[in-house]
Protein backbone atom coordinates (compact mmCIF):
# COMPACT_ATOMS: atom_id res chain seq x y z
CA UNK A 1 0.00 0.00 0.00
CA UNK A 2 1.51 3.32 -1.26
CA UNK A 3 0.68 5.58 1.94
CA UNK A 4 3.57 7.87 2.48
CA UNK A 5 3.31 11.36 0.43
CA UNK A 6 5.77 13.54 -0.60
CA UNK A 7 4.46 16.50 -2.36
CA UNK A 8 5.85 19.46 -3.78
CA UNK A 9 3.83 22.58 -5.07
CA UNK A 10 6.24 25.59 -6.71
CA UNK A 11 5.77 28.01 -9.30
CA UNK A 12 8.36 28.24 -12.31
CA UNK A 13 8.96 30.97 -14.76
CA UNK A 14 7.65 30.31 -18.37
CA UNK A 15 11.30 30.45 -20.27
CA UNK A 16 12.47 27.82 -17.98
CA UNK A 17 9.48 25.07 -18.65
CA UNK A 18 10.42 23.29 -21.48
CA UNK A 19 14.47 22.61 -20.23
CA UNK A 20 12.99 22.09 -16.96
CA UNK A 21 10.63 19.23 -17.82
CA UNK A 22 12.86 17.47 -19.67
CA UNK A 23 15.19 17.37 -17.10
CA UNK A 24 12.65 17.15 -14.28
CA UNK A 25 11.12 13.99 -16.47
CA UNK A 26 13.90 12.49 -18.10
CA UNK A 27 16.53 12.49 -15.49
CA UNK A 28 15.73 13.94 -11.80
CA UNK A 29 12.33 11.78 -11.42
CA UNK A 30 13.80 8.53 -12.33
CA UNK A 31 16.68 9.23 -10.15
CA UNK A 32 14.50 9.51 -7.06
CA UNK A 33 12.65 6.84 -7.77
CA UNK A 34 16.11 4.26 -7.06
CA UNK A 35 15.44 4.93 -3.85
CA UNK A 36 14.57 1.81 -1.56
CA UNK A 37 10.86 2.21 -0.96
CA UNK A 38 9.38 4.57 -3.25
CA UNK A 39 6.58 3.48 -5.49
CA UNK A 40 6.17 5.75 -7.75
CA UNK A 41 5.77 9.61 -9.08
CA UNK A 42 3.38 11.81 -10.72
CA UNK A 43 4.12 15.32 -12.15
CA UNK A 44 0.53 17.87 -12.34
CA UNK A 45 0.33 20.72 -13.87
CA UNK A 46 -2.71 22.84 -11.92
CA UNK A 47 -5.46 23.93 -14.06
CA UNK A 48 -5.81 27.80 -14.79
CA UNK A 49 -9.17 28.74 -12.21
CA UNK A 50 -10.98 29.76 -15.76
CA UNK A 51 -11.04 25.87 -16.94
CA UNK A 52 -13.29 24.86 -13.34
CA UNK A 53 -16.47 25.96 -12.05
CA UNK A 54 -15.90 27.32 -8.56
CA UNK A 55 -18.92 26.68 -6.25
CA UNK A 56 -20.26 29.35 -3.99
CA UNK A 57 -18.97 27.95 -1.26
CA UNK A 58 -15.54 27.33 -2.31
CA UNK A 59 -16.01 31.85 -2.98
CA UNK A 60 -17.21 32.59 0.34
CA UNK A 61 -15.50 30.09 2.45
CA UNK A 62 -12.50 28.75 1.55
CA UNK A 63 -9.82 30.81 3.49
CA UNK A 64 -5.70 31.02 2.93
CA UNK A 65 -3.44 31.95 4.94
CA UNK A 66 -1.91 35.73 4.63
CA UNK A 67 1.40 34.56 6.55
CA UNK A 68 4.42 35.64 3.69
CA UNK A 69 6.85 32.86 5.61
CA UNK A 70 4.26 29.96 3.57
CA UNK A 71 6.12 29.56 0.06
CA UNK A 72 2.97 30.64 -2.29
CA UNK A 73 4.17 27.95 -5.31
CA UNK A 74 0.84 26.64 -6.34
CA UNK A 75 1.50 25.61 -10.41
CA UNK A 76 2.83 22.24 -9.99
CA UNK A 77 2.67 19.65 -7.91
CA UNK A 78 5.07 16.88 -8.09
CA UNK A 79 4.44 13.75 -6.15
CA UNK A 80 6.48 10.60 -5.05
CA UNK A 81 4.58 7.92 -3.33
CA UNK A 82 6.15 5.02 -0.96
CA UNK A 83 4.84 2.14 0.91
CA UNK A 84 4.85 4.72 4.63
CA UNK A 85 6.05 7.91 5.47
CA UNK A 86 9.37 6.49 7.13
CA UNK A 87 10.56 6.39 3.95
CA UNK A 88 11.10 9.92 3.30
CA UNK A 89 12.91 10.13 6.78
CA UNK A 90 15.94 8.13 5.99
CA UNK A 91 17.19 10.28 3.49
CA UNK A 92 15.35 13.35 4.19
CA UNK A 93 13.74 15.39 0.63
CA UNK A 94 15.91 18.01 1.27
CA UNK A 95 19.49 15.44 1.90
CA UNK A 96 18.21 13.72 -1.14
CA UNK A 97 18.17 16.95 -3.48
CA UNK A 98 21.56 17.74 -1.75
CA UNK A 99 22.77 14.94 -3.37
CA UNK A 100 22.22 15.87 -6.81
CA UNK A 101 25.24 17.35 -9.26
CA UNK A 102 25.40 21.32 -9.96
CA UNK A 103 23.60 20.85 -12.88
CA UNK A 104 20.73 19.38 -11.01
CA UNK A 105 20.55 22.00 -8.39
CA UNK A 106 20.88 24.35 -10.96
CA UNK A 107 17.46 22.76 -12.26
CA UNK A 108 15.93 23.23 -8.69
CA UNK A 109 16.76 26.44 -8.24
CA UNK A 110 14.55 27.29 -10.85
CA UNK A 111 11.42 26.92 -9.00
CA UNK A 112 9.79 29.43 -7.04
CA UNK A 113 7.92 29.37 -3.66
CA UNK A 114 8.80 26.23 -3.38
CA UNK A 115 6.27 24.48 -0.63
CA UNK A 116 7.03 20.70 1.08
CA UNK A 117 5.14 18.61 2.70
CA UNK A 118 5.26 14.81 3.63
CA UNK A 119 2.21 13.42 5.04
CA UNK A 120 0.90 9.91 5.67
CA UNK A 121 -2.53 7.99 4.54
CA UNK A 122 -4.68 7.58 7.77
CA UNK A 123 -7.96 7.02 5.45
CA UNK A 124 -8.80 5.75 1.96
CA UNK A 125 -11.78 5.13 0.18
CA UNK A 126 -11.87 3.35 -3.19
CA UNK A 127 -14.63 4.67 -5.28
CA UNK A 128 -16.73 4.46 -8.04
CA UNK A 129 -13.96 4.28 -10.96
CA UNK A 130 -11.60 2.15 -9.22
CA UNK A 131 -12.26 -1.24 -10.84
CA UNK A 132 -12.17 0.77 -14.37
CA UNK A 133 -9.11 2.65 -13.43
CA UNK A 134 -6.15 1.02 -14.73
CA UNK A 135 -4.02 -1.33 -12.10
CA UNK A 136 -1.15 0.13 -10.62
CA UNK A 137 0.51 2.28 -7.55
CA UNK A 138 -0.08 6.11 -9.48
CA UNK A 139 -1.83 9.05 -8.75
CA UNK A 140 -4.61 9.43 -11.39
CA UNK A 141 -5.11 11.33 -14.56
CA UNK A 142 -6.87 14.55 -12.35
CA UNK A 143 -6.39 15.57 -8.66
CA UNK A 144 -7.82 17.64 -5.91
CA UNK A 145 -5.39 17.97 -3.76
CA UNK A 146 -6.05 20.59 -0.50
CA UNK A 147 -3.71 21.37 2.33
CA UNK A 148 -4.82 23.35 5.19
CA UNK A 149 -4.75 23.82 9.28
CA UNK A 150 -7.53 23.69 11.43
CA UNK A 151 -7.48 24.97 14.86
CA UNK A 152 -7.57 22.28 17.35
CA UNK A 153 -10.86 22.86 19.06
CA UNK A 154 -12.90 21.49 15.79
CA UNK A 155 -10.19 18.72 14.37
CA UNK A 156 -12.80 16.05 16.38
CA UNK A 157 -16.03 17.57 14.76
CA UNK A 158 -13.23 17.70 11.25
CA UNK A 159 -12.72 13.68 11.99
CA UNK A 160 -16.21 12.85 12.13
CA UNK A 161 -17.34 14.91 9.00
CA UNK A 162 -14.67 13.20 7.10
CA UNK A 163 -15.48 9.62 8.43
CA UNK A 164 -19.48 9.66 8.32
CA UNK A 165 -20.22 12.51 5.50
CA UNK A 166 -17.30 13.56 3.13
CA UNK A 167 -15.43 9.96 2.51
CA UNK A 168 -18.85 8.19 1.37
CA UNK A 169 -20.12 11.27 -0.23
CA UNK A 170 -17.09 10.94 -2.54
CA UNK A 171 -17.44 7.29 -2.88
CA UNK A 172 -21.26 7.90 -4.88
CA UNK A 173 -19.72 10.26 -6.91
CA UNK A 174 -19.24 9.43 -10.39
CA UNK A 175 -16.07 10.19 -11.90
CA UNK A 176 -13.86 9.45 -8.69
CA UNK A 177 -11.33 6.83 -8.66
CA UNK A 178 -10.40 7.23 -4.64
CA UNK A 179 -9.97 9.49 -1.35
CA UNK A 180 -7.13 9.81 0.53
CA UNK A 181 -7.18 11.70 4.12
CA UNK A 182 -3.87 12.39 5.10
CA UNK A 183 -1.95 13.80 8.15
CA UNK A 184 0.88 15.63 7.82
CA UNK A 185 4.37 14.37 8.90
CA UNK A 186 6.58 17.96 8.30
CA UNK A 187 5.54 20.81 6.56
CA UNK A 188 3.02 23.98 6.93
CA UNK A 189 -0.48 21.73 6.02
CA UNK A 190 -1.39 19.96 9.23
CA UNK A 191 -4.22 18.14 7.49
CA UNK A 192 -4.52 16.79 3.44
CA UNK A 193 -7.11 15.42 1.31
CA UNK A 194 -6.56 14.12 -2.31
CA UNK A 195 -9.28 13.17 -4.41
CA UNK A 196 -8.64 11.04 -7.74
CA UNK A 197 -10.42 11.64 -10.63
CA UNK A 198 -10.86 9.75 -14.12
CA UNK A 199 -10.65 12.98 -15.81
CA UNK A 200 -10.67 16.96 -15.48
CA UNK A 201 -14.18 16.82 -16.95
CA UNK A 202 -15.96 14.06 -14.83
CA UNK A 203 -14.31 16.15 -11.50
CA UNK A 204 -16.04 19.25 -13.16
CA UNK A 205 -19.27 17.79 -13.94
CA UNK A 206 -19.88 15.69 -10.98
CA UNK A 207 -17.45 17.01 -8.14
CA UNK A 208 -19.17 20.29 -7.54
CA UNK A 209 -22.51 19.10 -7.29
CA UNK A 210 -21.88 15.50 -5.28
CA UNK A 211 -23.65 17.21 -1.49
CA UNK A 212 -27.02 18.67 -3.66
CA UNK A 213 -29.02 15.83 -2.77
CA UNK A 214 -28.30 15.83 1.36
CA UNK A 215 -29.51 19.38 2.70
CA UNK A 216 -28.62 18.32 6.05
CA UNK A 217 -24.76 17.02 5.23
CA UNK A 218 -24.36 20.03 2.89
CA UNK A 219 -24.90 22.46 6.19
CA UNK A 220 -22.39 20.19 8.23
CA UNK A 221 -19.87 21.25 5.02
CA UNK A 222 -21.20 24.41 5.31
CA UNK A 223 -19.92 24.67 8.71
CA UNK A 224 -17.01 22.70 8.93
CA UNK A 225 -14.52 24.53 5.35
CA UNK A 226 -14.62 28.03 7.02
CA UNK A 227 -12.90 26.49 9.85
CA UNK A 228 -10.26 25.12 7.83
CA UNK A 229 -7.24 27.75 6.65
CA UNK A 230 -5.46 26.44 3.11
CA UNK A 231 -2.43 26.87 2.03
CA UNK A 232 -1.60 29.19 -0.69
CA UNK A 233 -3.93 27.93 -3.63
CA UNK A 234 -5.25 25.01 -2.05
CA UNK A 235 -6.97 22.90 -3.65
CA UNK A 236 -4.79 22.43 -6.35
CA UNK A 237 -7.13 20.97 -9.47
CA UNK A 238 -4.78 20.05 -11.24
CA UNK A 239 -3.85 17.29 -14.51
CA UNK A 240 -0.99 14.75 -14.86
CA UNK A 241 1.85 15.58 -17.05
CA UNK A 242 4.00 13.08 -15.78
CA UNK A 243 3.89 9.91 -16.63
CA UNK A 244 1.07 10.94 -19.53
CA UNK A 245 -0.26 7.60 -19.57
CA UNK A 246 -0.19 4.40 -17.63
Amino acid sequence: MDKGIWATWYNLAAEHRDVYLSWLHDIYIPWVLKRPGLLWAAHYAVVDKSQRPVSQREKNAVHHTDDPAVPAGQQYVLIFGAAHAGVFGNPVPGAINAELPDEGRKMLAMRTGERINVMTENDRIECQETNTFAPGKLLAPCIQFGTYNCPWQHEEEMLAWYTQWRMPAMGRTPGVIRTRKLSSVFGWAKHGVLYEFVSLESRNQYFPHHEDQDPDMKAWSDRMVPRLLHAPGSPSLACRIWPKSV
